[in-house]
């Protein structure tokens, strides 16, 4: 009978843990709609201001030298922000961006550059702290909801140190997110604004007329009009890197709490069909002991 009341001990115990994956995965099913809602609405917004830039670009034909374009060179050192989450129950969420950053750091040290490391998320600060890496800043203050003016101080340091000639490139690690199926760690160029033309996915509809510098008529300059966009820019990729980092945290977890609790209800059929054996193998003796104590009176 021990063994039997072993099994329905372990079986109640993951029943109770099927509760919690079984509402934990809820949970992130519900926050993840709230995270793709919010990085839907950015994202038209982030594609058609680095459209606009890349268009005044052209328009100035490479007269412009903003320092958020110059190529800086000789500072020795690069700038990397990792993006990770501030809890755990995610899958291989955490580790996958923490691997990436780890080998975007050996690259940079091996080309002779000394990486400035800033980490968002508990996660990834206890690795880096672990492995023994000096942070250059560690920020846990920007939850599920990241808003812009949690973001816009961390890119304005990002811009002063570029602007200053500090750090020779600013680099983010973070999630992309592609589809509730897809999302892949990303190694993102946030300084210099090399990459300004159309947001990545983007294309002209068919039969539509892409407008160019000529179809617009510009007012102050367009070179006053970077003057403003180019840091408008910096900053508004860099919320979208932290909005897609929130969604594709939610569909992580969400992931793997459904596997964990498809995971406990295999395992209770399990210990139902052991508990099942080990009750009739009971009866089944307590039967014989019955038999043969009634030969034994005859």
């Amino acid at each position: 009978m021990a063994k039997a009341r072993a099994i329905v001990k372990r079986r109640k115990a993951v029943q109770n843990i099927r509760k919690i994956t079984r509402t934990m995965q809820l949970i992130a099913t519900a926050r993840y709609q709230q995270a793709f809602n919010r990085a839907m609405a950015t994202k038209p917004y982030t594609e058609k201001l680095t459209e606009l830039v890349d268009q005044l670009s052209r328009a100035t034909e490479g007269r412009i030298d903003h320092p958020l374009l110059r190529v800086n060179k000789g500072a020795g050192r690069t700038a990397l922000l990792v993006v990770t989450a501030n809890r755990g129950l995610c899958g291989g969420y955490n580790s996958n961006l923490v691997h990436t950053a780890r080998d975007r750091i050996r690259e940079s040290e091996a080309a002779g550059l000394k990486v400035e490391l800033h980490v968002v998320g508990k996660k990834g600060i206890g690795y880096f702290r672990f492995l023994g890496r000096e942070l250059t800043s560690a920020i846990t203050e920007i939850e599920d909801k990241p808003r812009f003016s949690d973001v816009n101080p961390i890119a304005e340091r990002f811009i002063d140190e570029y602007t200053k000639g500090e750090v020779d490139a600013v680099h983010v690690v973070y999630m992309r997110f592609i589809s509730v199926g897809r999302q892949v760690p990303e190694v993102m160029q946030l300084l210099p604004l090399q990459q300004v033309g159309q947001a990545e996915g983007a294309q002209p509809a068919a039969g539509k007329h892409e407008l160019t510098a000529e179809d617009y008529d510009f007012t102050p300059t367009p070179e006053e009009i970077l003057a403003e966009l180019l840091p408008m820019t910096v900053k508004t990729r860099l919320f979208q890197c932290f909005t897609d980092a929130a969604v594709s945290e939610q569909v992580a977890r969400m992931v793997a709490m459904k596997a964990a609790t498809d995971a406990a209800e295999d395992m209770i059929k399990y210990l139902t069909r052991r508990y099942n054996r080990a009750r009739q193998t009971q009866i089944t003796m307590e039967l014989l002991d019955i038999m043969g104590g009634a030969e034994a009176l005859t």
